[in-house]
């Protein structure tokens, strides 16, 4: 007796068994595509969210340029003056201005000015366009450097007007100069503190600034009270040496640093 399958070949038409043996055919790859794509997916997936080291670390670096200060001239360098406030204010008693040293006012460090440099000498009071005042508005926004709006106006004139630079540009280099600066975080604070070496107060400021050398800073004072801390900058704000103001160093070996008021 013939097999049942013999029968079913025998009794089909051979073009209808040629279309169902290819679209079995079909069927069949579309599901081993499929499963090919499923085994496949994790590890793109893997690719994407891990990129390759050898890739990442030959990405170009990054070369956009950083905004400078603006350059001034007729001058050889900077030095940023930063006065011990709390010791003007008690210096100059009732003369003191009462911008800086009014009660509630806890000023530490402070900008006495930002002084334009011979290698021997300075200039000052020099002949600019620029006005001779500073606009009220301009000055307070230095307040929180320069609380004094008089001394903003007198450094631009004694100053500032040596520079070449426009009142502006003048004043941002000054604020871009106390960025520069660190002040050590245990000087930040006018707070009170027993009598001070002026050599420790300077090993401070070398060790908060990375660069700082023991020529390119000068800590002076008066016969009682700490007064300033000067720095020796470039005209692009780097730190340099400058023998001529490292000669102002305070020779006391114990001076005050008063508390605010």
């Amino acid at each position: 007796m013939p097999q049942p399958a013999l029968i079913f070949c025998k009794n089909m038409p051979i073009v209808k068994l040629a279309r169902l043996a290819l679209l079995a055919a079909l069927i069949g790859i579309s599901i081993l595509t499929y499963l090919r794509e499923q085994d496949l997916a994790p590890q793109s997936v893997a690719r994407q969210a891990a990129p390759d080291v050898s890739e990442t670390a030959q990405e170009e670096p990054d070369l956009r340029p950083t905004s400078a200060a603006p350059a001034g001239s007729g001058f050889d360098y900077y030095v940023l003056a930063l006065s011990w406030s709390p010791s003007y204010c008690a210096a100059e008693g009732p003369r003191a201005n009462r911008q800086q040293c009014a009660s509630g006012r806890p000023y530490g460090f402070v900008v006495h000015g930002l002084w334009p440099q011979y290698e021997r000498g300075y200039p000052q009071d020099c002949d600019t366009l620029q006005p001779r005042d500073v606009p009220f508005a301009q000055a307070k926004q230095l307040s929180d450097i320069m609380p004094s709006t008089g001394l903003v106006t007198y450094e631009w004139r004694k100053h500032g007007s040596c520079t070449g630079l426009t009142q502006k540009d003048y004043f941002s280099v000054v604020r871009r100069a106390v960025e520069r600066v660190s002040i050590p975080p245990a000087y930040r604070q006018p707070t009170p503190r027993p009598l001070v070496n002026p050599l420790v107060l300077e090993q401070a400021f070398l060790s908060a600034n990375p660069g700082l050398q023991q020529e390119g800073i000068a800590v002076t004072c008066d016969s009682e009270y700490l007064r300033e801390v000067r720095v020796c900058l470039t005209k692009d704000l780097n730190f340099r040496s400058c023998p001529e103001v490292k000669r102002s160093t305070c020779r006391r070996r114990s001076v005050e640093m008063p508390a605010a008021q």
